[in-house]
C-alpha cells in the first residue's frame, strides 16, 4: 500500500463496508472515482488515493489494527461512523489524531464527495513531501521554490568534482545538509562522511579533534586517538562554521589543504590522507578577511566552488511544504499520526520572517505536535499569532506590549532550543530577568528548562 500510485489516478478504497456505503458508490463513481472495498483484515496490498473506514466498536476498543492501516497506507482516512459510536470512550481521540475527516451514517453523497476530494489534495501534497529529490535524500531541500530547484541543480553539478566546496548561508538553512547532498552523489558516497563543528568545539580541544595526537602527547592523552581529517580518508570531511576557527588552526588547515597529509598532536610522523573538503560559515569571509581575522590564503583556498543557501524569508512557498514534512517527521515522537495545519496556522507561517529559518520552522512544528489538542495544529500551537486574529482583535497598547514581550521570549527559546542562558543573551537580559519574565508568562513547565 506505501506505493504511491500516478498523480492522474483516483482510486477509493472502503474498508467494512456498510449498507450506506455501497449506496452512495455509483454516485462516487460517476465523480470520476474508482472504487474497491475489503475488509479490514484484507488491506495489504490494496493501494489507494483516499481510503474510506466503517469505524465499529471493536476498532475503538482495540484501536492498533487501524491505526496500523492508516500509518503505514501513506494516505488520507475518512472515518465512517454510527452516531450512537460518537459518544463511546476512545472514540474521539481515534477520529480526531487518525483520520483526515469523518462523517455520521446513513452518509450524504454530495458532502461526502466533497471530503474526498479535499482528502485527494491532502494525500497529494504529502505525497509529494516524501517524494525523494534526485538528490534522493527525502529529509534534505524539501521545497518547490525556484531558489531551492536552482541549488538542488547545482549540487548535482558539483557534486562529481573533487575540489573543496564552500557554503556559505544564514544558521538554520540547511548547510549541512547542502554537504551530505554533495558526499551522497560524489564518488566518495561509499567512504565515510565526517562533521566537524568549529565552533562547537573546545578551542583547546579543536587541534587534537581535526588531527588525532598520541598517547602521552598532553595530560590526558591516555591512548592515541584517530582526528576527524584521518577519519575521513577516502569520503568527505565536512567542516561547519569555519569562521570560528582560530588563526593558528586555520594556519595548520591550510598546510593539510595544500599538502594533503596531517601530523596528530604529539607525533612526528607526516600521514597522507585523501579527502574531499566542504565548509560552511554564516559569517562574511570577505569581510572577516579584511578585518584580519580570517586568513586569505585559506579563503581562496576554500573558496573555489561555492553555495549560498537561500533564507526562508525569501523561499515563502516552501513553507506549507516544509511545514508538513516536519509535522510527519515528529509525529512519530509522540506516537500519533502526523496532523495537519490550520487555515490560521499556515497564514501565521507565511506572515513570519523566520530569523531562525528552516531550523526554527523544524522546532516549531515539532512544538505544536505536541502541544495541539484537535486534529489542527493552530497558530498557537507553534507560537506565532494568525494575521486575521490580530486584525480582528481590539487590544489597548498594553495588550499588544505584553503580546511582543511574549512573542519575543518565545521565538528567542525556539531558536535557541530552550537553552535560558542563549536565550537571555538573545534578548539582552539576564538570566534571572528571563526566568522572571517566563514565570510572569507561564510560557515553561519548571521541567522543561535547561541551563
Amino acid at each position: 500500500m506505501s506505493e504511491q500510485l500516478a498523480q492522474g489516478e483516483r482510486k477509493l478504497l472502503i474498508v467494512d463496508p456498510c449498507e450506506s456505503c455501497r449506496e452512495v458508490m455509483p454516485f462516487l463513481t460517476s465523480a470520476g472515482w474508482s472504487i474497491e472495498s475489503t475488509s479490514l483484515d484484507a488491506t495489504p496490498g490494496h493501494q489507494c488515493d483516499v481510503g474510506l473506514i466503517r469505524l465499529r466498536a471493536s476498532h475503538v476498543e482495540n484501536p492498533e489494527s487501524v491505526k496500523r492501516l492508516v500509518r503505514s497506507s501513506g494516505t488520507e482516512w475518512i472515518a465512517l461512523v454510527d452516531r450512537e459510536l460518537m459518544t463511546r470512550a476512545g472514540s474521539n481521540e481515534l477520529r480526531g489524531q487518525w483520520f483526515f475527516d469523518f462523517h455520521t451514517l446513513p452518509l450524504d453523497p454530495q458532502r461526502l464527495r466533497f471530503a474526498v476530494g479535499r482528502a485527494l489534495g491532502m494525500a497529494r501534497v504529502r505525497r509529494l513531501c516524501n517524494r525523494p529529490s534526485a538528490m534522493e535524500d527525502a529529509d534534505a531541500l524539501v521545497g518547490n521554490s525556484q531558489e531551492i530547484r536552482t541549488l538542488r541543480g547545482l549540487i548535482v553539478k558539483l557534486a562529481p568534482c573533487t575540489s573543496p566546496v564552500l557554503i556559505t548561508g544564514e544558521s538554520g538553512t540547511g548547510k549541512e545538509l547542502v554537504a551530505r547532498g554533495l558526499h551522497r552523489l560524489s564518488k566518495r558516497s561509499k567512504g565515510p562522511f565526517m562533521a566537524v563543528n568549529c565552533g562547537a568545539v573546545a578551542s583547546n580541544l579543536i587541534q587534537s579533534e581535526l588531527f588525532g595526537h598520541e598517547k602521552g602527547a598532553f595530560t590526558g592523552a591516555y591512548q592515541r586517538k584517530i582526528g576527524r581529517i584521518e577519519a575521513a580518508h577516502g569520503g568527505t570531511l565536512f567542516l561547519d562554521e569555519i569562521g570560528d576557527l582560530s588563526l593558528e588552526l586555520q594556519a595548520n588547515l591550510l598546510r593539510f589543504l595544500q599538502e594533503m597529509t596531517i601530523e596528530r598532536v604529539g607525533g612526528h610522523s607526516t600521514i597522507k590522507v585523501d579527502v574531499r573538503v566542504l565548509a560552511a560559515t554564516h559569517v562574511d569571509l570577505e569581510k572577516a578577511v579584511a578585518e584580519g581575522r580570517f586568513r586569505e590564503d585559506l579563503y581562496y583556498r576554500l573558496n573555489i566552488m561555492l553555495v549560498h543557501t537561500v533564507p526562508l524569508r525569501r523561499r515563502t512557498v516552501d513553507i506549507p511544504l516544509l511545514a508538513e514534512h516536519f509535522s510527519q517527521l515528529y509525529a512519530h515522537e509522540v506516537g500519533r499520526r502526523p496532523r495537519r495545519f490550520s487555515s490560521g496556522a499556515i497564514e501565521a507561517m507565511l506572515a513570519y520572517t523566520w530569523p531562525g529559518n528552516i531550523r526554527e520552522l523544524a522546532n516549531r512544528v515539532r512544538r505544536g505536535q505536541v502541544l495541539a489538542e484537535g486534529p489542527e495544529i493552530q497558530a498557537e500551537d507553534i507560537g506565532l499569532t494568525s494575521p486575521a486574529a490580530i486584525a480582528h482583535e481590539a487590544m489597548t497598547l498594553d495588550d499588544y506590549l505584553l503580546q511582543a514581550e511574549r512573542k519575543a521570549i518565545n521565538d528567542a527559546l525556539t531558536r535557541c532550543s530552550q537553552h535560558m542562558t542563549r536565550a537571555a543573551n538573545l534578548l539582552g537580559i539576564s538570566r534571572a530577568t528571563l526566568y522572571r519574565l517566563l514565570h510572569k508568562h507561564n510560557i515553561l513547565e519548571e521541567g522543561s528548562r535547561s541551563a
